[in-house]
């Protein structure tokens, strides 16, 4: 493994050496050991804990801040404890200057604040690690929200990508990371990462989901001012409201609680199973409830998508999951994953199998679908079994799904909710099938199978009861094992042929007649003629046979 020398690059190594000399005595990196490499270490009374990592990769800057979020949702990775910590990892940091703000407008928009707004709050409503937000209004005096891109932000992440490549490089080369397929986690991390620095992008998923989700006057999702948005600035409607985890008991009193908990449940499941677009980041920090008590779903950089094929796999798990049929949710799990040469089947299905029957002795309301998910994908790991990303970000959505919930009903069952909206679930992807084309084809197939189905029934009775059914099986290269058998034979006897007239040859040897050819006698000497000149066309034609079998098979 080759390495660069440039000094920000040594300043990482020397960095993630310590993030691994830290964790390295916890469960976190316990498989990292190359191979023929024992770890002495033990855990230790003070040992770092998790929230520890969470805030170390915080210090360490917005690239590891974005890799801690992500692998907050990889069960099959990080023990709960870890995946806890990281999955509340914010990445506030201190704003970049009002200077810079105009500067990257100005350059962006081609205008300059006064200009393009008809207010500006100087001070932001927050600052990330990739961004910020300004509250302002437009000429016209809408109120929006300004989401500008921190300078060098892409440069920085550049540099943290370059140096991240060579470590994982490395770590792909260990037991753990050849297990878990560590150079495809990072391959997602990178696509996530550049997709959420592109502020286009996430205008689109604004506008794709706010248009899929507008059957739920509940949900409100805020639409982005196209003629203000670049790849470095996003402009969006100003939702007015307050954060899930900030309401109080009394403040729940002022709307119905399970209408809006059901809406926000059933809005994700459409978005996973349906449409194929959803909202991947649904934190307590990126939902709002508005003045006018309805659900408001933030910070769209963040999207997860999902294959039509996928989603029915994903909609038969959820309910095998939900009813408690371990035999299923494996085989589905199996189904949908990639197996590793030493995937243990028998370890995984026992693992599942555990899961399911210590969720059985909790009430419905108790169990946790999320939480089911996210182990199932951690026995995958452990199993040799390589799951696919939109399972996990599926049961990480639905987790944090579960803690929202919470806040806005406490006694609301999302395990409930799966299995009663998998009717409709269907329905509407059997109605979105038929919109696109495809149910036709298939209905017309069904049609013609049905309409010619009876007349095939009754000519097999028929021939049955007449003694005249006959099963036909016809190889389809019979013919050229056929060939092949008879040149085989052929060779065989003609090699046989050649030895008696060889044996031959040497009895008549001792025959002595009138008749000679080169002094010996002439019948025996005819029959060594014979056979050299057999033996050698048949090995003659061996060798061409052969030749011509190599050219075919070149040619093919």
């Amino acid at each position: 493994m080759k390495f660069s020398l440039k000094p920000q690059h040594l300043k990482r190594y020397a960095e993630i050496a310590r993030l691994f000399l830290r964790y390295g005595k916890s469960d976190v990196v316990g498989d990292f050991a190359l191979e023929g490499i024992e770890t002495q270490a033990e855990l230790s009374p003070d040992a770092p804990r998790p929230e520890d990592l969470a805030n170390d990769l915080e210090r360490m800057g917005p690239t590891f801040v974005k890799l801690g979020q992500i692998l907050s949702s990889r069960a099959d990775l990080l023990p709960d404890a870890y995946l806890t910590a990281l999955s509340r990892l914010q990445d506030n940091v201190k704003p970049f200057s009002y200077e810079e703000v105009e500067e990257t407008i100005t350059r962006e928009l081609g205008a300059r604040i006064s200009k393009a707004f008809g207010s500006f709050e100087r001070e932001p409503l927050a600052a990330a690690s990739l961004g910020q937000v300004h509250r302002a209004t437009l000429r016209d005096g809408r109120a929006v929200c300004i989401k500008i891109q921190r300078p060098g932000i892409r440069k920085v992440i550049a540099e943290d990508m370059e140096a991240l490549n060579e470590i994982m490089g490395v770590i792909a080369l260990t037991k753990f990371g050849r297990q878990y397929q560590i150079h495809r986690i990072f391959e997602e991390f990178k696509h996530t990462l550049v997709q959420e620095l592109d502020y286009n992008r996430e205008a689109a998923s604004m506008v794709t989901i706010g248009e899929n989700l507008r059957e739920f006057d509940r949900i409100k999702v805020p639409q982005p001012i196209q003629s203000y948005c670049t790849q470095n600035v996003l402009t969006m409607e100003f939702i007015e409201g307050q954060k899930i985890t900030s309401m109080t008991p009394l403040s729940r009193m002022d709307f119905d609680g399970h209408v809006l908990a059901d809406q926000l449940f059933h809005c994700y499941l459409k978005q996973v199973l349906v449409d194929g677009v959803f909202h991947a980041d649904p934190h307590p920090g990126n939902v709002f409830i508005t003045r006018d008590h309805r659900i408001a779903l933030l910070d769209l950089g963040m999207v997860g998508r999902t294959t039509p094929g996928m989603q029915e796999q994903l909609i038969k798990l959820l309910v095998a999951v939900s009813e408690g049929n371990s035999d299923r949710a494996a085989e589905i799990a199996i189904q949908i994953s990639e197996t590793s040469p030493n995937f243990d089947e028998t370890s995984f299905r026992k693992r599942v199998g555990q899961l399911v029957a210590e969720n059985q002795n909790s009430s419905i309301s108790q169990i946790n679908v999320g939480r089911l998910l996210l182990e199932v994908g951690r026995s995958a790991g452990q199993s040799g079994l390589y799951v696919p990303t939109g399972l996990t970000l599926l049961g990480k959505t639905l987790l944090q799904l579960d803690e929202i919930g919470r806040f806005i009903d406490p006694n609301y069952n999302p395990n409930a909710a799966i299995r009663d909206k998998v009717t409709e679930i269907l329905n509407r992807r059997m109605r979105q099938q038929a919109t696109t084309g495809r149910m036709f084809s298939s209905l017309l197939e069904l049609k013609e199978f049905v309409t010619a189905l009876p007349q095939r029934l009754n000519k097999i009775l028929d021939s049955i009861a007449n003694a005249e059914l006959e099963v036909k099986v016809r190889a389809t290269d019979a013919n050229l094992f056929l060939t092949g058998f008879q040149k085989v034979a052929n060779r065989i006897t003609t090699g046989l042929i050649v030895a008696a007239l060889i044996i031959g040859a040497a009895l008549l040897m001792q025959v002595q007649t009138t008749f000679t050819v080169f002094g010996y006698p002439g019948l025996a000497m005819l029959c060594f003629i014979a056979a050299a000149a057999v033996g050698f066309y048949l090995v003659f034609s061996i060798l061409v046979q052969d030749f011509r079998d190599k050219k075919r098979s070149h040619n093919l």
